[in-house]
């Protein structure tokens, strides 16, 4: 359902069956995890999570590292503030 690195994957699944028979699986709530951070970053006009991402952790899709860590739930909220300061956090943790 979800792909592999998916901040979902590891999200438990269950099912929901409708009076009709047809079973509708679906994820549980994804809870944000503790995220600590070492660095951090200074956002800049026209930066976005996806690229810090990619700067980062040399893959775009791992936004939401930086999204958790910052405790945010919209990427667009991390750079959305020139000069902010965001956590940037391991690749891994």
């Amino acid at each position: 359902m979800f792909f592999r690195g998916s901040r979902y994957e590891d999200v438990p699944e269950a099912n929901f069956t409708r009076p009709d028979g047809l079973v509708a699986r679906y994820k549980l709530i994804r809870f944000i995890p503790a995220t600590s951070a070492h660095l951090a970053h200074g956002v800049v006009r026209g930066e976005r999570s996806d690229h810090l991402a990619a700067l980062a952790y040399r893959d775009p899709e791992r936004f939401w590292r930086i999204c958790d860590a910052n405790v945010v739930m919209r990427p667009e909220a991390l750079t959305a503030e020139v000069g902010a300061r965001i956590l940037i956090p391991p690749a891994k943790g």
